[in-house]
């Protein structure tokens, strides 16, 4: 998707003909070592994603505060003696949800599933968007006070409540929004995190998994009528915010939601 938006600029400024985005796979043991050799040869920028955007905190710079309360950077730019960090994640979470419901976070009451890293940027990005009310779910409910100390840190905070997975999910208002920040739903086979039936119809549901493209999760809320959305959408904006940062150019999002959708249904 950042080719494809890269080439689109191209159309107007030419300089982008040289940009060119690659893949690599690098083990974990290895990342600090791979920093130094893409620093080393003149990679302007790097995304990472898990462990790596967690992993990679210990040897960079931080850009900005969403990396220090999240503990992550998903996107890396070159400085003159190594690379500074900035999570484009909690920008590419609220413009999805924007995009796919329709609506603005301010005064929303959020269930948030999960209390891994995506949990705890969700959270943040939740709690700066101005949400009325965050509860926050997971089997293992000691593992919410890493996302509960970085809420801590923010000069003002929604109304924020814990839940084990099992109890009773208590929606406040008739269309609370749920968010899916587990990996459950990545195999077919998964169930869902939650039973959806015991909330409103009118609840909306976002999965952050975007492959398969309809969760166990999603399915459920489907037959209950719910709204739903899946993650593709906060790839692309997370991806075209990261773009934006390397290029200081205002790429396309729908381009590369596009070209993202075609890579997914190509490797199908």
């Amino acid at each position: 998707m950042h080719n494809a938006a890269m080439a689109e600029m191209a159309q107007v400024d030419p300089e982008f003909n040289n940009w060119t985005y690659y893949k690599f796979q690098i083990h974990p043991d290895n990342l600090h070592q791979a920093l130094d050799m893409f620093h080393s040869n003149g990679f302007l920028g790097l995304n990472l994603t898990v462990p790596h955007k967690v992993l990679a905190t210990q040897w960079i710079k931080i850009g900005e505060s969403a990396v220090k309360l999240s503990g992550a950077s998903n996107t890396l730019i070159r400085g003159v003696d190594g690379y500074k960090g900035y999570n484009t994640d909690l920008y590419g979470l609220v413009k999805a949800l924007e995009s796919g419901f329709g609506i603005n976070l301010q005064d929303q009451e959020v269930i948030l599933l999960g209390a891994g890293g995506a949990a705890r940027a969700a959270a943040i990005a939740c709690a700066q968007a101005g949400v009325k009310s965050l509860t926050l779910i997971n089997r293992t409910m000691s593992k919410l006070d890493t996302i509960l100390e970085s809420l801590d840190q923010l000069d003002e905070k929604p109304n924020t409540k814990t839940r084990g997975i099992n109890e009773p999910v208590l929606a406040l208002s008739h269309n609370p929004i749920v968010i899916n920040a587990t990996s459950l739903g990545l195999k077919k086979e998964d169930p869902a995190p939650i039973d959806l039936a015991l909330l409103p119809h009118s609840t909306r549901v976002f999965d952050m998994i975007y492959n398969p493209d309809r969760t166990t999760l999603l399915k459920q809320a489907e037959s209950l009528g719910m709204e739903v959305c899946n993650g593709l959408n906060m790839l692309a904006y997370q991806g075209e915010r990261s773009l934006k940062i390397w290029t200081q150019k205002n790429p396309s999002s729908k381009t590369m939601f596009e070209a993202a959708l075609n890579g997914l249904k190509q490797s199908q």
